[in-house]
């Protein structure tokens, strides 16, 4: 019985000073503003090859939309009904992040910049618009980050 006991707290004090060497899983997984800004550049190029469904493929499904002079419009689905403009081969939509961060938590992240969006009109002509934008995003369950809230206003072209 004596042996049994010492053989058991051996055995705690070995669990208890042995350090714990597995390496933590958030500590490699950790996202910064840089993992944001690649995250809007794989989003721009699922865009610009695969029009609306790659566009919404980086969208939350309960995310929000705040249009230009239009009203709120929520959830995933309803956004979609709006982005068909992208499927045209004619219409162009590129965006740059001029910044970005995440939150000390690890989980919500914002990225800002400016859009420029060519098309052309009835006669062929090319139409210009150019704007700035913000979008939230959000690290997910399945640790994908999407976007949450996105944002944008026409503007001069900014320099």
């Amino acid at each position: 019985m004596k042996s049994f006991l010492l053989a058991a707290v051996a055995l705690l004090v070995l669990i208890v000073a042995v350090p714990n060497t597995r390496p933590i899983a958030s500590a490699s997984a950790k996202s910064t503003a840089d993992t944001l800004k690649q995250l809007e550049a794989d989003f721009m190029k699922a865009a610009a090859q695969r029009g609306s469904a790659g566009y919404m493929s980086y969208y939350a499904d309960d995310a929000v939309e705040l249009p230009n002079g239009g009203p709120v419009i929520q959830g995933k689905e309803n956004i979609a009904k709006g982005m068909a403009f992208l499927d045209d081969k004619n219409n162009h939509l590129t965006w740059t992040p001029t910044g970005a961060d995440i939150s000390s938590s690890g989980d919500l992240g914002y990225t800002y910049g400016a859009y420029e969006f060519r098309s052309k009109d009835k006669d062929g002509k090319l139409v210009l618009d150019h704007g700035k934008y913000t979008s939230i995003w959000k690290k997910q369950k399945d640790g994908s980050w999407k976007v949450v809230l996105d944002m944008g206003n026409a503007s001069a072209e900014t320099k």
